[in-house]
This record gives structure tokens, sequence and C-alpha cells, in this order.
């Protein structure tokens, strides 16, 4: 009876946090009254839940860290097919972007050490396909692993930021970021 209740409470948990990551990418200063009224629930439910606004946030993060390893866990890691690797992570990420954007405005987030794990562990794998996509030449090697990693997620925040905003469609933003990754602005007549 236990485990049921606990899971019970972890998808009405999930529920609120999906339901506060929709209002808060339209309106990134909700309050906590408007975020209950949101969700469809009363503030007092939602104080069972999270007792303030950064442990919201904080809970935030780790959904969003959650829900981005489930879908980085469907993606094939495997020596044989590595170069489809990224190109499929950018395409199962962007429509992601709505829960994780508004994340990456909340600073409160880059001082907790929970938070800062997580994304760790998120990113280990990506950077170990980085490296060998590296030894196989398909990114450069005189750039660290680490390097390509931050630019690769700083593509990603800026194409969910630009797609909140209406600046790209949504259907042609991944090989948007997968083109400018792996070739950059050069031009074709350089």
């Amino acid at each position: 009876m236990t485990n049921a209740r606990s899971t019970t409470k972890e998808v009405r948990l999930n529920a609120i946090l999906d339901a506060a990551t929709e209002l808060l990418v339209e309106k990134p200063a909700a309050s906590l009254n408007e975020i209950a009224d949101y969700a469809g629930i009363g503030i007092a439910t939602l104080h069972r839940y999270v007792e303030s606004r950064e442990q919201l946030m904080l809970q935030l993060g780790l959904r969003a860290v959650q829900v981005v390893g489930e879908v980085m866990s469907r993606i094939p890691v495997d020596e044989e097919s590595n170069e489809t690797y990224i190109p499929e992570l950018v395409e199962a990420l962007i429509p992601l972007g709505d829960k994780i954007y508004y994340l990456a405005h909340d600073t409160s987030l880059n001082y907790s050490q929970e938070m800062l794990a997580a994304e760790a562990k998120l990113k280990e794998p990506v950077q170990q396909m980085i490296e060998s996509l590296q030894r196989k030449g398909y990114f450069r090697q005189d750039m660290s692993s680490q390097w390509i990693l931050n630019v690769l997620y700083s593509l990603l925040f800026v194409t969910w930021q630009q797609i909140q905003e209406g600046h790209i469609a949504r259907k042609s933003a991944a090989a948007l970021v997968v083109e400018t990754l792996y070739s950059g602005f050069k031009g074709g007549n350089s």
C-alpha cells in the first residue's frame, strides 16, 4: 500500500511540475499561487509538495533532467553507428525545449550541488560519444570534448529560445543545430 501511495504521490508531483513548467514558460515570474491555480490545486496542496519557490525550481530542474535522461536512454549508443547519435539526440531534445528553456534563466539552480551533479551525470554519455566521434574524425581533435559539449548545449538553449520567440520553426530546428555544430557558418566560397 505504501508503494502505491508513493507512486501516486510521484505521479501527482510530476503533473504539478509539468503544469508549473507550462506556466513558467509563458510567465517566468508566476507566483506559487498562480502555479497552484494553473495546476488545478490549492496552494496548501502545492506546499505539501514544495515549501518554497526555490525548492520548486530545484524540483523542476531535477524533473527536466529526469525527462531528458529518459529520452536519451532510448537513443542507441554503440561504436558502429555513433555518427547518428548527435543528430538523433538533437532531434529527440528539441521537443523538450519548453521543459528546459526557462531553467537556464533561473540562476538559483547554478548553486545547487544536487542539480549540478544530476546535470553532469546527464552530460557524461554525450561527452563520451563526442570523444568517440573525435577519434573517428567527425569532430576536430584539437578542441576539447568539453568545449564541443558546451557548444552543443549552448546551441540547444539558443534554439529553444529562438523557437519560443517564433524565430525558428520547430520542424527545422534539429537540422539547423546539427548543421551548425558540424559545419559552423563557413560559406561555400571559403
